[in-house]
């Protein structure tokens, strides 16, 4: 780049003196120290390459509840959504009038399979509920597609080892929708916690909201417009019970792993990659209520221990949250977030803000030679521009199926009550009760549902 007068200066920046009042307001308004506003303005100061019209990429929304059409709405800045599909016809038809522009219908699906031979799709967005997840990204792996999968990637440890090796084998690009990694916020905080801010890292604690705790429900008949054989999939075959569809799925084991999985892919995720090491060695859970008979089957309550080969302790507790589903994030400092703590000093951070032990902790600026992390600040921009480059997104498979791991670590240490030992390379529970655990790291399929759906 010129140093002389003739640098091209961006748009915004008339004056240093505008860049700096730009940089304060955006400090006082984030919380964020200003050196760090200032680098994050000066990046994005760099034009964005001009996209044509071959730039806008066919996108298929494969579950349409209420993620799945957030996700495709935020997708529409970057292309067009030309296909949807959903085992509920309600759901279905709605996403066909949600995603209907300028007299152009996407087309709909009840079967995934289907739309995936569809040639104007050339990325999905996959909603569907956790037990549909690998299923459907390794079919979409398999057709070429590049995909955008929610969170948590898989259903079970040994799923994440065949995605990867699916989006691998294919060359496809894909993004977990761990957003929380786009987020200036958890990248500071990482940044300061990789280059030694608060001294030595020596525990990592993870408030989570507690899950839902209800029954027994009753049996009911199937909803007309519902395919509920399909929307079981691989999971075992079962009566009726709305609580079991939709939204409150997150609670059983037959198709999430309840909050651990749930919010833990979120805030496990960033503690990941604070702690920059692939896995816990250990894991020991500690249930503080048991579900009811005949009702929700994931532990609602609970505390779990992880300790990584550096010695970190990364500990998970529940709190209480007014949203049953975990969605307010409330701002008293001790509820839904996470907290670093060092022989130095502490962090802690959520998505409203980040405080520490002294404010010189933020605002000291790191210095030159300091590891910097991954930079996004759009979520699914990211994917997009990835779609283009072919060059990995923030959150690629391995992350995706390494975050994923963690939370399935903790929920069958809570599933069998045991203290864990983990071998991270084999994946693989070793030691006391590995017979017992490692029972948990795959499960059986129901037919016709197992792998060979996507074959």
């Amino acid at each position: 780049m010129k140093t002389d007068s003739t640098r091209q200066v961006p748009p915004f920046q008339i004056s240093r003196r505008s860049f700096i009042r730009r940089c304060s307001a955006a400090a006082a308004a984030t919380g964020l120290p200003l050196w760090f506003v200032e680098r994050e303005i000066a990046r994005a100061a760099e034009p964005p390459r001009k996209l044509g019209p071959n730039d806008r990429p066919g996108i298929a929304l494969i579950g349409c509840g209420g993620m799945g059409t957030g996700d495709a709405r935020s997708s529409m800045a970057f292309g067009e959504i030309v296909a949807v599909c959903d085992v509920d016809k309600g759901h279905l038809e709605g996403a066909v009038r949600n995603f209907t522009k300028d007299g152009k219908t996407p087309a709909a699906y009840g079967d995934f399979r289907k739309l995936l031979e569809n040639p104007a799709v050339d990325m999905i967005i996959n909603g569907t509920p956790d037990h549909w997840h690998s299923l459907i990204n390794i079919g979409a792996a398999r057709a070429k597609k590049d995909i955008y999968s929610e969170k948590p990637l898989t259903l079970t440890i040994d799923e994440g080892k065949r995605v990867v090796k699916a989006v691998r084998e294919n060359k496809v690009v894909l993004q977990t929708g761990t957003q929380q990694r786009s987020s200036q916020r958890f990248r500071l905080a990482c940044e300061l916690v990789r280059n030694g801010r608060i001294g030595k890292l020596k525990e990592v604690t993870v408030w989570l909201p507690a899950g839902l705790r209800g029954g027994p429900f009753a049996v009911q008949p199937v909803p007309a417009q519902l395919d509920w054989d399909f929307w079981q999939g691989q999971a075992k075959q079962t009566a009726y019970v709305p609580e079991r569809c939709h939204v409150k799925f997150r609670n059983w084991y037959d198709y999430s792993g309840g909050t651990m999985t749930d919010w833990g892919a979120h805030h496990m995720d960033i503690g990941y990659w604070a702690v920059g090491l692939p896995a816990p060695t250990s894991v020991e859970g500690k249930a503080l209520t048991t579900p009811v008979p005949g009702g929700f089957t994931a532990i609602s309550d609970y505390e779990v221990k992880f300790t990584y080969p550096n010695g970190v302790v990364f500990n998970v507790r529940t709190t209480p949250d007014d949203n049953p589903f975990g969605g307010v994030i409330k701002k008293d400092g001790q509820r839904n977030g996470i907290r670093f703590e060092g022989s130095e000093g502490w962090i802690w951070v959520n998505r409203d803000e980040i405080t520490a032990t002294d404010r010189e902790l933020l605002s000291k600026p790191l210095p030159d030679g300091a590891e910097r992390l991954y930079v996004s600040n759009d979520h699914r921009g990211n994917l997009f521009e990835c779609m283009r480059t072919r060059k990995d997104p923030i959150c690629a498979v391995e992350i995706g199926h390494r975050s994923a791991s963690v939370c399935h670590l903790g929920a069958i240490a809570l599933r069998t009550g045991k203290a864990l030992q983990w071998d991270p390379e084999k994946e693989l529970f070793v030691g006391e009760h590995a017979a017992e655990a490692n029972s948990y790291v795959a499960r059986e399929m129901r037919k016709p549902y197992d792998y060979g759906f996507v074959s």
